[in-house]
């Protein structure tokens, strides 16, 4: 109201700036020239009061309205802008000021005032809001960090992103406050000599990665930092400004990403079964190391048969130079040039049709000394992102113990049949057959276990989770952080690594009970070959192992009729006993009392095992017990079913129970059996002496 005022006070400065009156009450107005130079009006026009008004913008309309009655009835000065459309449509900005005058009676007889063309300051005005807008709104909106800092390293302006990642209100509160009042000072510290090298030296620093560690014990978090001087209109440097974008996004994708590089890179070294990578040339992109190692032995194998004597080609000294050097390499380049095309053509086959090789036994490598190497090889279609078909890849799994255990068995049998036929013993002969064959169950249960394990095999899943990889070779990140079969294939790498661990572990396992299988083979053999002079072979035994190792060679049979097993032992030390001939006994009354129960109907077949120590008058002996609730035993036959060739069975051959007998006889033991009668089961009594791994008698 003071410039207000001041204004109307001064008659010369209302006509300067262009005046006007309005006499009442008939509301005649007067305008000077420069009210019609303002109006875009020739000089002397008189417009009408309601024509002025009707200059105004409609949202002015009203106000001038209101401040123009105000003034005329009661006094009531005013100062206002404006918004105008001229006689001749141009948009300007005014300053209308006006004032009351009375006459001596105190009466408002006239209303004066003034224009001012304020348009050049308004414009000005508009575009510092427009700029000021624009500027709010990045700094509100942005979901980057943007900031001003003086040069103190103080903040003087912030965005809301910055604000609400500190955790206050609103980016008011940051004012004054630096780096050192949020983050640590691992952090504040050099972001703080950042900030003061730039104020000295006037050089930006651009897209640095920054490692931010915080106060408050969140999660430390990464950012992508670029600062510049803040200068003034002279060019002075009056403080620092920068954004900061927040990559803890993608620092976990990376670290995701170097995961499962490291994830594959460990399976690829660490897996026993090969795995390999071929382009459309069949040409090696990809090995891991087993198959590097696999691939060097048939090599050195090969060169040495070919040059003896001769130095070894760099490529040949280590199996880490030869991983580099079979990159880009073929099958011809390792192999002879018949197993290499065989290879090549399943490949093809593969490439020409999509369609996987799936668990081929084949021969990978034919050593000089006649040995080969056998493989259970697997094949798949590999391809790009877009679905096309670029190569192979595949998991081979070495089998060759498998096959010579085959091999051996075949050979073992082989030796069987023409030692009885050579030898003319018939007796010895169906012995050895019979307890051979229970033997032989417990290899074929072992074989089918192992041919189970390889069909069964999560090789394939390890192809699949390649392929899966492969198809987004180009987002992989994105497809292990967002997408939820990728979130769980790190998981399921290291599960079938593990998988696949137990696998090999198993089959292990399983493979040194086939070799034991094969020695007991053998050591029937020598013992029926020369029936009852045979030395015995004593050795440490702990029963629960001999035990074991007989229920696994009826396995079969018992888990196909679901027999209990009903262990009652005593807690026994090592003993010293002849093991071949007892595992035989053994083998022999379990496989007897498991076809006892066959036909019956019983609620729960059961057979029971028992072993303690008792004393005699012979001495220590080791009494086994084999019970089961079958057919059991009439009691005419409790004499005789230990004779040759004795059986109550129409598909059986009397051997067992007579073989059992002599091998006890030939330990200095005996066999007994006993049964209440028929349909009431049977127990079969095996006495043994036993000594100590010390030799004294127990």
């Amino acid at each position: 109201m003071h410039q207000n005022q001041t204004l109307l006070g001064m008659a010369g400065r209302i006509a300067q700036l262009g005046g006007w009156t309005v006499d009442l009450p008939d509301k005649h107005l007067v305008w000077s020239d420069e009210m019609c130079a303002i109006h875009d009006l020739p000089p002397g026009a008189t417009p009408e009061l309601e024509q002025v008004f009707g200059f105004y913008a409609p949202q002015s309309q009203a106000a001038a309205r209101q401040v123009f009655e105000a003034c005329a009835q009661h006094g009531t000065p005013f100062d206002l802008e404006l918004e105008v459309f001229t006689a001749q449509g141009r948009h300007i900005w005014v300053r209308g000021i006006g004032e009351a005058q009375r006459d001596a009676a105190g009466k408002i007889t006239r209303v004066q005032g003034a224009c001012q063309d304020i348009t050049p300051r308004k414009q000005t005005e508009e575009k510092l809001i427009y700029e000021r807008d624009l500027l709010w709104m990045l700094l509100d909106s942005s979901p980057d960090h943007i900031y001003f800092k003086d040069t103190e390293s103080r903040f003087i302006k912030c965005s809301t992103a910055q604000a609400r990642q500190f955790g206050v209100e609103s980016s008011d509160a940051l004012v004054g406050k630096t780096d050192f009042d949020i983050f640590s000072e691992e952090h504040a510290r050099p972001a703080f000599e950042d900030e003061q090298e730039i104020i000295r030296t006037g050089q930006p620093m651009v897209n640095k990665v920054e490692r931010e560690t915080w106060q408050d014990g969140r999660p430390d978090s990464w950012a992508l930092t670029t600062k510049m001087p803040l200068r003034s209109k002279d060019g002075t440097i009056i403080g620092t400004f920068g954004i900061t974008k927040d990559i803890s996004g993608i620092k976990q994708t990376e670290n995701e990403l170097a995961y499962q590089r490291d994830l594959l890179a460990t399976l690829m070294d660490n897996l026993p079964d090969s795995i390999f990578f071929k382009d459309l040339q069949s040409r090696l992109v990809q090995l891991s190391r087993s198959e590097a190692e696999s691939l060097f032995h048939v090599s050195l194998s090969r060169h040495r048969a070919a040059f003896p004597g001769a130095a070894l080609p760099p490529h040949l000294q280590s199996v880490e130079a030869f991983r580099e050097y079979a990159i880009g390499k073929s099958d011809a380049d390792f192999y002879g040039a018949e197993e290499a095309a065989e290879f090549a053509k399943s490949e093809q086959e593969v490439l020409r049709t999509g369609q996987p090789m799936i668990e081929k036994s084949e021969i990978v490598g034919m050593h000089p000394d006649g040995y080969a190497d056998w493989h259970l090889s697997t094949k798949c279609p590999w391809r790009d992102r877009d679905g096309r078909i670029i190569g192979t890849f595949g998991t081979s799994k070495n089998i060759s113990k498998l096959k010579q255990a085959e091999k051996t068995i075949e050979e073992v049998h082989k030796k069987l049949v023409d030692a009885s036929r050579l030898a003319g013993m018939a007796e010895i002969a169906t012995n050895v057959l019979h307890n051979v064959g229970n033997i032989l169950n417990s290899v074929n249960v072992s074989v089918g276990m192992l041919s189970a394990q390889l069909r069964a095999s999560k090789l394939k899943g390890l192809a699949r989770a390649v392929g899966l990889m492969d198809e987004h070779a180009d987002d992989l990140g994105e497809f292990l952080v967002h997408d939820a079969r990728g979130k769980l294939l790190p998981l399921y790498l290291r599960e079938l690594a593990q998988t696949l661990e137990s696998e090999q572990r198993t089959m292990a396992e399983e493979l040194g009970q086939l070799a034991k299988s094969v020695d007991h083979i053998k050591e029937v053999v020598a013992t029926q070959q020369s029936h009852a002079g045979a030395p015995r072979i004593v050795e440490s035994v702990r029963w629960n192992e001999l035990v074991e190792d007989a229920l696994r060679m009826n396995v079969s049979a018992l888990e196909r009729h679901k027999v209990q097993i009903v262990k009652e032992f005593d807690d026994l030390p090592m003993l010293l006993l002849d093991r071949h001939r007892l595992l035989q006994i053994l083998v022999n009354l379990i496989g007897n009392s498991k076809q006892a129960l066959g036909g019956q109907d019983l609620a729960q077949p059961t057979i029971t095992l028992g072993a303690r120590l008792v004393v005699s008058e012979h001495g220590q002996l080791l009494r086994i017990t084999v019970a089961d609730n079958g057919e059991g035993i009439a009691p005419e036959n409790l004499t005789r079913i230990f004779a040759h060739g004795f059986t109550t069975r129409t598909t059986g051959h009397g051997f067992g129970l007579h073989s059992c007998v002599l091998a006890a006889q030939e330990m200095g033991g005996s066999l007994a059996a006993y049964s209440p009668g028929t349909g009431q089961g049977a127990i079969f009594t095996l006495d043994i002496p036993v000594t100590t791994p010390e030799g004294d008698t127990l």
